[in-house]
């Protein structure tokens, strides 16, 4: 028989190439777990808490605080000047950033480093074609795409372009959301200040009564409390909750895009995992090889 007439091995009839890993050996299954972010919830507490201690200790009333036409003009202002400085879609977004910063989804990085090297344990036992079970059931849009452009026999330059350009407009978008609340934190104080010259001046035009004074210098004073504390204690550590975030994204996605490469490449599973190991500290290193009980052969 020539060589022409021999068939070529189809990687897609191999037994062993369909069988999905073992769910009960895969410690990652690539789904996200929502959980709720007691930093957050406890921060704040602690922030406003200080806040109103001070002020109880100081010997002042809570209520003293409480000044509705300044309030309208921080808070108020405030918003409409973010409304004008953003798309509707952006805006849009915002019930979705909060939710984030409460009820963060939880992936670790660990762990996913561990389920690249079993799936690059795989594809060297069985095949690339092999792990098409398994990245159907994955919940990582990033690693699923990866792995799938492997599977269709991409070349590495071709799947890094790709999914490095999907990562580098996923931080573009992370930092518009991120804008929104440090926008609002620039403005807040502004329109604090505003508010404080605008009592000042109502305060100037009541010199004839000096009874009148204290309470309208009060009023002026409060409005920068409201626009230096909504600032500081609320848009401010709200954006930089979000660069957080957006930043163990990136690292977790930068983690997936050289696993896939590795993968595509034939590198063994320990070869994998040691280099994908190098982006997590080493504290988070041995947690998860402690978890899991030793590490990967």
């Amino acid at each position: 028989m020539s060589d022409s007439t021999v068939p070529k091995p189809n990687l897609r009839q191999q037994t062993e190439s369909t069988r999905p890993l073992n769910t009960a050996q895969t410690i990652y299954s690539g789904k996200r777990t929502n959980f709720v972010d007691f930093a957050t919830i406890t921060g704040a507490m602690l922030a406003f808490g200080a806040l109103f201690v001070a002020v109880i200790l100081e010997g002042g009333e809570l209520k003293s605080l409480i000044h509705l036409p300044a309030a309208i003009l921080v808070f108020g202002g405030t918003l409409g000047a973010g409304v004008m400085s953003f798309r509707t879609s952006t805006l849009q977004q915002i019930p979705a950033l909060l939710k984030r910063i409460f009820a963060e989804q939880r992936r670790d990085v660990g762990e996913v480093v561990h389920l690249i090297a079993r799936f690059a344990d795989k594809a060297r036992r069985s095949g690339l074609l092999s792990l098409e079970g398994d990245v159907k059931a994955l919940d990582e849009p990033v690693l699923k795409q990866g792995l799938f452009l492997v599977m269709d026999g991409s070349d590495p330059e071709t799947i890094r372009d790709i999914l490095s350009t999907d990562l580098h407009y996923q931080e573009l978008r992370f930092r518009s959301e991120e804008s929104i609340f440090t926008t609002l934190g620039g403005f807040a104080p502004t329109l604090g200040i505003i508010g404080t010259v605008m009592g000042l001046i109502h305060m100037l035009a009541q010199l004839n009564d000096p009874g009148k004074m204290g309470p309208l210098i009060s009023g002026a004073f409060i409005a920068t409390l409201y626009g230096v504390t909504s600032a500081n204690l609320v848009f401010l550590p709200i954006a930089h909750k979000l660069r957080a975030i957006a930043a163990e994204e990136i690292l977790l996605q930068e983690v997936m895009i050289e696993g896939v490469l590795a993968i595509q490449a034939g590198n063994s599973p320990r070869v994998v995992e040691e280099r994908l190991n190098s982006y997590i500290s080493p504290r988070l290193r041995d947690m998860a090889l402690h978890q899991r009980g030793g590490g990967t052969r």
